[in-house]
């Protein structure tokens, strides 16, 4: 854990907000108004703070995904509301693929919307929705991805156990999300530019930087890796497993419905 982080909340009525902790029932209200704040610049933002990496995870991340380009193949993306991943998915398969995007700020689907209309991409439908309460029925997903979306759930358990209620029997939950660094000096320089840059990146571009303060500190609150990995067995999928990209900086986690 960084050494900027801060103890995890002692009573199983409050949860994290940064490094603050919170009553359970005002996070998500606390995190819709950090990306109703910074939807309109949420990709620029992205491809700012990362120097353009996250496109190369996103790719990584489809690429195991692999949605069939000869059957129909049913993808869910939850916390995916510009679209990123989900054009990603719908290019890489076939004129069956079909892909709902469900993200609990409608800001953020807005955004996705209007990038889908530019784009005349067929087989995609944009959804409001709670990722701890999913209002879809079992066993309907082929696939399941949340990009960088799972830190601010404020219910991450509950979250895991409705993505595997949703996917089908053989269908995988992948999981890209912020990680903790592994390599010495890498840590140490990651750490700076993360408490320095990025706020005063996000003060530059969407003209207030507290909401990328609070993204930076959510990143040093998550799980490390193995923990998290326990966390999706404990939900019930079957061979959990992550893997670590760009020295720890993120990793993909995976997990199985058998």
């Amino acid at each position: 854990m960084s050494s900027q982080s801060q103890p995890q909340p002692s009573s199983p009525d409050e949860t994290h907000f940064g490094f603050r902790n919170v009553p359970l029932g005002e996070k998500q209200d606390l995190v819709d108004d950090v990306f109703l704040k910074v939807a309109s610049r949420y990709d620029l933002m992205n491809d700012l703070m990362s120097a353009g990496l996250h496109r190369a995870w996103k790719d990584v991340l489809v690429g195991m995904v692999r949605p069939s380009t000869t059957r129909p193949f049913r993808h869910l993306d939850v916390a995916g509301g510009t679209g990123d991943v989900a054009f990603r998915v719908i290019e890489a398969g076939g004129p069956e693929t079909e892909v709902t995007v469900l993200d609990i700020n409608p800001n953020m689907l807005a955004v996705g919307r209007e990038r889908a209309e530019a784009r005349s991409l067929p087989g995609l439908t944009f959804v409001e929705g709670n990722a701890e309460e999913l209002a879809l029925p079992d066993n309907t997903f082929d696939a399941y991805t949340i990009a960088f979306g799972i830190r601010n759930v404020p219910r991450i358990d509950k979250a895991l156990r409705e993505a595997r209620r949703v996917l089908k029997r053989g269908g995988r939950f992948l999981c890209l999300e912020f990680s903790t660094v592994d390599i010495p000096l890498l840590d140490r320089i990651y750490e700076a530019y993360s408490f320095t840059a990025i706020p005063a990146i996000g003060k530059v571009v969407t003209g207030d930087g507290a909401p990328y303060r609070y993204l930076v500190e959510s990143i040093r609150q998550f799980p490390d890796a193995p923990t998290f990995r326990d966390m999706i067995e404990d939900a019930g999928f079957a061979r959990a497993s992550f893997t670590r990209l760009t020295g720890g900086v993120v990793a993909i986690h995976s997990g199985w419905k058998l």
